[in-house]
């Protein structure tokens, strides 16, 4: 069995996932709730629900999201309960760059941005390894044998 991944005709170079991180905002609100429940009441147990709920649709999203890099294209599938799908051509790429704060630099977490067909965007946040994906999409973009200006 051939376990190399394949979308249609197209061979799949890289696949790229969200990274935990997303899970810390929800963490950091239902730990405030939970230290704030005795002087807080329903206040803070309403801040836990809000922080539960959170994280379940983080999470999902989390454990959904995948990026992939074809030969040919970059497949985009995040986001819960409203996914957002991008199927962006190599060749309609007009510029791919990420940023990463300081936390991300320390997790290895960032935010992959695709400007592609002349002024349509793709934003991406919490992509794990953002830095080795957007090189290695730049290479994929780089015909063989040619230099990269990047």
């Amino acid at each position: 069995m051939d376990s190399t991944e394949h979308v249609g005709d197209e061979k799949v170079i890289v696949r790229a996932k969200c990274h935990w991180a997303v899970l810390l905002g929800p963490i950091v609100v239902i730990i405030i709730g939970g230290l704030a429940l005795d002087a807080q009441g329903r206040h803070a147990a309403a801040l836990i629900a809000f922080g539960l709920i959170w994280a379940f649709f983080a999470y999902t999203g989390w454990r959904r999201s995948e990026i992939r890099l074809t030969e040919q294209r970059i497949l985009v599938n995040a986001g819960f309960p409203l996914p957002k799908s991008y199927d962006i051509p190599l060749s309609k790429i007009a510029h791919i760059d990420f940023f990463q704060p300081s936390l991300g630099s320390m997790l290895d977490f960032g935010k992959v941005v695709i400007i592609y067909s002349g002024r349509a965007r793709c934003i991406i946040r919490f992509v794990s390894s953002p830095g080795e994906f957007v090189e290695r999409v730049r290479r994929q973009m780089t015909p063989a044998g040619t230099p990269s200006t990047c």
